[in-house]
């Protein structure tokens, strides 16, 4: 199985992170959701191969098959992750797409190491730019209402808050017919095997992180994906916000789409995907 191994001697951890690289063509790098895995990408990966595209997913590190270091669940180093596969692969012209927490990958990476290697950008049901509210950010989801009720939910039965989570992320009731109970249990237990302690850390991450003067340094052609029933990640703040800040953007809303909608409406975003970045 292919590994990037690594040192962050900034955080005293030799680091392993696993990814898969498939197919030939234009490469694409899919960068996964909280607190999942490269895993749930399955819907897309044989699409974009089928339609010529090299497709790379990677487990972020503390989830799936990756490392399971203390620290390091910050977007300063998982955006060195990142770029660290990127220069080992020795690729360029290179697609990036980032899912929810993803998008946060994504824009560091802009901010910290330029686009000098990149094509297309797209930010999926992503937390990027800003969630916390605060005086600038009227829109934003307060801190003690969501951020810390998390962090509470994983530190004190993070089994429980996870499973409430995974229908939430869906809009379970309102798509039985879109996405089966047997998928939901694989989607939990991806989010159970996944580090304890990354879990906690990356709620930090993508709640607390302020990426809006990152958005402004993109400068290649940039697609925002959304649905309008997303109750995980507020549109406002995050792919509406996004869009307006960044010049060459575009913004797709998807009618009745939760959250998680690579899986439950995963013909609509395929469709999204390749019209934009053929």
């Amino acid at each position: 199985m292919p590994y990037l191994e690594k040192t962050t001697a900034q955080h005293d951890a030799d680091v392993s992170i696993y990814f898969e690289d498939q197919g030939e063509g234009q490469p694409i790098i899919l960068i996964h959701g909280w607190p999942l895995s490269g895993a749930m990408w399955e819907y897309q990966v044989p699409t974009l191969i089928e339609n010529g595209y090299r497709v790379i997913t990677y487990d972020r590190r503390g989830f799936g098959k990756s490392s399971r270091p203390w620290n390091g669940y910050d977007y300063h180093t998982m955006a060195e992750d990142l770029n660290d596969l990127i220069e080992q692969l020795e690729i360029e012209d290179v697609i990036l797409v980032g899912f929810s927490m993803g998008g946060g990958d994504l824009a560091q990476y802009v901010d910290t190491f330029g686009t000098s290697k990149i094509d297309k950008l797209v930010f999926m049901s992503s937390i990027a730019p800003y969630l916390l509210k605060t005086d600038d950010n009227p829109s934003g989801a307060p801190p003690d209402d969501v951020f810390k009720g998390m962090e509470n939910g994983i530190k004190n039965d993070r089994a429980g808050f996870l499973k409430g989570f995974g229908s939430g992320f869906v809009n379970y009731e309102e798509n039985k017919e879109r996405i089966s109970q047997a998928q939901l249990d694989y989607n939990f237990q991806i989010a159970l095997d996944a580090s304890p302690k990354g879990t906690l850390d990356c709620i930090n991450a993508f709640g607390r992180t302020d990426l809006r003067n990152a958005l402004k340094k993109i400068d290649v052609p940039t697609l925002f994906i959304h649905g309008d029933t997303d109750n995980i990640v507020p549109i406002e703040p995050s792919s509406k916000q996004g869009h307006s800040i960044v010049k060459d953007s575009k913004l797709e809303i998807i009618k009745d789409a939760p959250h998680g909608l690579y899986v439950t409406h995963k013909d609509e975003v395929n469709k999204i995907l390749l019209d934009f970045i053929k």
